[in-house]
């Protein structure tokens, strides 16, 4: 991992996101309360299985190589319709697919410049239009991904990581600012996205991609859309990168994007993908601290979805329907010290969720709740709990101990979701 791209997840998850108009708060809802989303990562670089675009930046294999590989994309196997059911069924709410990545290779047929998979590939089609329109017709949101640099670009400033095409030519910038607008552009025209998903932005200051323009652009065309943070401060939401956040983050929306396994597009040689426990604990910590999760599978040259991110995908889905009420449309949990796991609490603050993982061995302990508990119950199957709250004398007006018995019966295989009724708005002592 270079110095330029360590550099670049500091800044995207630090740089102030300053972009934000009157109405963001309300068109922000419908991301706030989606809480999951499939991201895809598909091009060229999956014929090879090597890394998407950084391979050549980096200097592992030569550009011309990592070009041969536009003759082996055949999307074959391309089934949008399948995608987006799979996609309906592991629970996302959104899906982000990879329109264009660093290394200029648009799915699209763009009409600014020729390097696109309609011209260059055997695919020979447009990619994005049916994924698109498969992805709505499940009645979940749509999400593009597109890079602000372009490696591939011979007016584009920067080539590999040991080579510039220039340093100071206003000329050639001039002409590559056209072709990258126009691509953004066209992207809101074809396809109308709900979520536009940057990348790139760190080569660049906001003043040189004109990004304050190109959000005008985007909201002129729909002032409902989202704008992630990477576009250097002009967006509406963090997005921290195979990288969970320890505390609960500052911004007001945030979405953790991640790999199933341990890379963004498909590698064969890349086994360790991350169980649907693990996988599950990781979105009940974005949960309990507010945020999305932004889960990423990486699709064959062909156009097919390995069986283990299908199976992993599906199993999350059974998972998340199961303990739906405590997910979608749900607020930050207890801060940390009160109980010790994941928690959320309804949009009314009258209904706590605790996020049991593993064998609690018969009881899980919650703690500085001042309020009357009314009922507690197991998500998903509605088994009432039995509970007692201890270290409560009359005189006192501190909270008590509230131990809570979690029988191993009603124990999930994944994660244990446990609902406490509040008698009002939930009341914490500090």
């Amino acid at each position: 991992m270079t110095i330029i791209f360590l550099l670049a997840l500091i800044i995207r998850t630090t740089i102030p996101i300053s972009g934000q108009d009157a109405g963001t708060n309300q068109k922000m809802q419908w991301f706030k309360d989606a809480k999951l989303g499939i991201f895809i990562h598909w091009g060229i670089y999956a014929v090879n299985g090597i890394d998407e675009s950084w391979s050549f930046y980096n200097g592992y294999i030569s550009y011309y190589d990592y070009m041969k590989q536009l003759k082996g994309f055949t999307a074959t196997a391309y089934n949008p319709q399948e995608w987006a059911s799979l996609i309906k069924e592991s629970g996302a709410q959104y899906a982000v697919l990879t329109s264009k990545h660093h290394d200029g290779v648009a799915l699209w047929d763009s009409k600014f410049g020729e390097l696109n998979v309609v011209r260059k590939t055997p695919a020979a089609r447009d990619l994005v239009t049916p994924f698109v329109n498969a992805i709505r017709k499940q009645g979940l949101k749509v999400g593009i991904y597109y890079s602000l640099l372009d490696w591939s670009n011979p007016d584009y400033p920067n080539f590999t990581k040991n080579q510039i095409r220039y340093a100071d030519d206003s000329t050639r910038w001039a002409r590559f600012e056209k072709f990258n607008h126009g691509q953004i552009e066209e992207i809101g025209k074809n396809f109308n996205p709900d979520l536009y998903w940057f990348d790139g932005d760190w080569e660049q200051s906001a003043v040189k991609w004109k990004a304050k323009e190109i959000r005008k652009m985007i909201l002129n065309r729909n002032p409902s859309a989202i704008i992630n943070s990477r576009l250097q401060g002009y967006g509406d939401y963090a997005t921290p990168e195979q990288g969970l956040p320890v505390k609960k983050p500052l911004d007001k929306y945030w979405e953790l994007c991640m790999t199933i396994n341990d890379s963004w597009g498909y590698q064969q040689n890349d086994k360790e993908f991350k169980s649907p426990r693990q996988i599950i604990k990781i979105f009940s910590e974005c949960l309990s601290k507010g945020g999305n999760m932004l889960l990423d599978i990486g699709p064959k040259a062909d156009g097919s979805i390995p069986p283990e991110e299908v199976y992993v995908l599906q199993e999350l889905g059974k998972w998340v329907k199961k303990h739906a009420e405590a997910i979608y449309g749900t607020e930050a949990g207890l801060p940390p010290g009160y109980f010790f796991g994941p928690s959320t609490l309804s949009k009314d603050s009258t209904m706590l969720y605790l996020f049991v993982q593993g064998n609690p061995k018969g009881q899980v302990m919650l703690e500085g709740i001042k309020n009357k508990i009314n009922r507690i119950y197991v998500v998903g199957n509605g088994t009432k709990l039995t509970w007692k709250e201890y270290l409560k004398p009359y005189w006192s007006n501190n909270a008590g101990l509230i131990f809570i018995d979690v029988p191993e019966t009603v124990l999930d295989e994944q994660t244990t979701v446990i609902a406490v009724i509040l008698d009002s708005k939930l009341q914490i002592q500090k």
